[in-house]
């Protein structure tokens, strides 16, 4: 908890500059937020670590243009946490699996800001790396499989802004959770080539809504280019929670 005299004490002991600065972020923290709700708790997400993470997007876009990153997201998690006196660390940089632990779960981290977002779908543009081992769908399926034991919990905070609503400073987050058992449908998935003229060729397995048998739940997406890595495409949110959304003006 924040105590007033030792907050005054410290205020005293900056200079002038670093004061305006502060106040600056006092004035920014200040600004109403349109939407700062909380649509469903879990395990990890409840009001007030979602009232921490809305105000550092506040304080990120007090800074840039720029939509939060995956290293700013994975970041302000372990803060928040401990803040709340919650375990928090972050894995080690570069490890193929989690990329918190947060009271002992495993979570894995995502972001998504590009300019072509759609509001009902999900995108992870690089859902892990495929290597340089044999191209064979079955076995990179099986890849995909194995990471997925490597945490419990799957988030993706979305910018939602459009270009114009971003010059104009009107930031729009959502953070959505995507079921891990709704990835490992996938061992019902169906193969096929895709339209590609990477070396190796590109493939998908597309997993369907046994219910609705014409619509697609998500694409796994073996990308054969430089990279060699796994997307998953067109995921539908329909069939992930919607946690939280932000929206506000800077």
């Amino acid at each position: 908890m924040c105590n007033k005299n030792d907050f005054n004490k410290q205020l005293d002991q900056l200079n002038t500059s670093q004061k305006e600065i502060i106040l600056e972020t006092i004035r920014i923290l200040s600004l109403p937020f349109e939407k700062n709700n909380l649509l469903y708790k879990d395990s990890i997400f409840n009001e007030k670590i979602i009232g921490h993470l809305g105000d550092y997007l506040k304080i990120h876009h007090s800074f840039s243009k720029e939509p939060f990153t995956k290293d700013k997201f994975e970041f302000a998690m372990e803060r928040i946490c401990n803040i709340r006196q919650i375990a928090a660390k972050l894995a080690k940089r570069g490890n193929p699996g989690h990329d918190i632990t947060i009271n002992g779960i495993k979570v894995s981290l995502k972001t998504q800001a590009e300019r072509s977002i759609k509001s009902d779908e999900l995108h992870i543009s690089k859902f892990m790396e495929l290597g340089k081992g044999e191209w064979k769908f079955e076995n990179l399926r099986n890849q995909f499989f194995k990471h997925l034991k490597n945490y419990e919990l799957i988030y993706s905070l979305r910018c939602l802004s459009s270009d114009d609503e971003k010059e104009k400073g009107i930031w729009i987050y959502e953070l959505v959770n995507i079921p891990k058992n709704l990835l490992l449908e996938a061992k019902k998935g169906n193969f096929r080539w895709a339209k590609s003229k990477t070396i190796p060729k590109s493939g998908y397995c597309d997993i369907i809504d046994t219910s609705k048998p014409d619509q697609i739940k998500y694409h796994l997406y073996f990308d054969g280019g430089g990279e060699r890595k796994l997307q998953i495409t067109h995921l539908k949110k329909i069939y992930c929670t919607l946690i939280a959304e932000w929206k506000f003006a800077i």
